[in-house]
C-alpha cells in the first residue's frame, strides 16, 4: 500500500527584487511539497495575499521600501508561518536566533532553504506560533526612536497614519482606536504597548483609557465635582484622571 501524499505547503514569496523572487521560485520548484500561490513585490501586496490566499508559509524579505518585513509581521501577526529572507543584518539575525525563528541569508543557499522549509513544516504541524512582538522589537535592535506612523490592517487593506495626524488614542478591550479627524480605526494592540513607541514630548496618557497628542489640547475644564476634562481643538471632550493630570501639567510646564 502506498503512503498518502504529503499535503502541499501553500507558500507566498515576498521580496521587492524581481531576481530574488525568481531565484526563490526556482529553488522552491525542486520541492514537490511546495506550491507557490503568490509572489509579492512589497509589504502591502503581502498583507493582501495573506488575507485572500490564506497561505501556510511566507518567505518574507526584511529590507523592503514602503513596509519592511517587520512591519508586515506586525500586521499579519501569528496567523501564518514565516521564513525570513535577509541580507546580513546583525539585529535581525540575533532576533531570529534568540526566538528560534527560521531565516535564510542572501545570496540564497539551497541547502539552508531546504532545512528552513523542513523546520517550517514541523512547526506548522505542531501549530507553533511566532512571538510576534518580541521578534519585531528585537529585530529592530531595541531602538528607542519614537514611531513616525501607525500601521493598521483592515482585512486586505493597510492604513498608514502619520503620527502627526493622530488626535488621540483610546483603549477598547484588546484593541486601540486611533482617532484622526473624523476617522477612527481599530488596531489590535494594548494601549500600554503602543504608548511605549510614542514620543513622550508629544503624547501623554491622561487617563487609563486615553492618550492625547498634546498639541490637540485646547483647554482643561473642571466640572462641578472637581473632575477635569480635556477639551480638544475639535471640541472632543476626554476625561483626565488624577495621575493623568499630573503627567499633563508636567508636560505643559516642561
Amino acid at each position: 500500500m502506498s503512503e498518502p501524499a504529503t499535503e502541499k505547503l501553500a507558500v507566498v514569496i515576498v521580496d521587492d527584487e524581481a531576481p530574488a523572487r525568481s531565484l526563490l521560485r526556482e529553488l522552491l520548484a525542486t520541492h514537490a511539497d511546495v506550491d507557490v500561490v503568490a509572489e509579492c513585490a512589497n509589504g502591502f501586496e503581502a498583507v493582501k495575499a495573506v488575507t485572500e490566499r490564506h497561505p501556510d508559509l511566507l518567505l518574507l524579505d526584511i529590507q523592503m521600501p514602503k513596509l519592511d518585513g517587520f512591519e508586515v509581521l506586525e500586521l499579519i501577526g501569528d496567523e501564518v508561518a514565516v521564513i525570513f529572507v535577509t541580507a546580513f543584518d546583525q539585529h535581525a539575525i540575533r532576533a531570529f536566533e534568540i526566538h528560534a525563528v527560521d531565516y535564510v541569508l542572501k545570496p540564497f543557499d539551497a541547502e539552508r532553504l531546504s532545512a528552513a522549509l523542513a523546520r517550517a513544516r514541523e512547526r506548522i504541524g505542531k501549530s507553533e506560533t511566532l512571538p510576534v512582538r518580541e521578534i519585531v522589537s528585537a529585530g529592530r535592535g531595541g531602538r528607542g526612536d519614537p514611531i513616525q506612523r501607525i500601521l493598521i490592517r483592515d482585512k486586505a487593506r493597510v492604513h498608514v497614519i502619520p503620527i502627526g495626524r493622530v488626535d488621540y488614542i483610546e483603549a477598547q478591550d484588546d484593541y486601540v482606536a486611533v482617532k484622526t479627524g473624523e476617522l477612527s480605526l481599530l488596531k489590535e494592540q494594548p494601549l500600554a504597548d503602543l504608548e511605549k513607541g510614542l514620543d513622550p514630548t508629544r503624547f501623554v496618557r491622561i487617563h487609563r483609557r486615553y492618550i492625547l497628542q498634546i498639541d490637540r489640547l485646547a483647554r482643561i475644564d473642571t466640572t462641578v465635582t472637581n473632575s477635569r476634562i480635556a477639551v480638544l481643538t475639535n471640541q472632543t471632550r476626554l476625561p483626565i484622571s488624577r495621575s493623568g493630570y499630573r503627567r499633563l501639567t508636567e508636560l505643559l510646564e516642561g
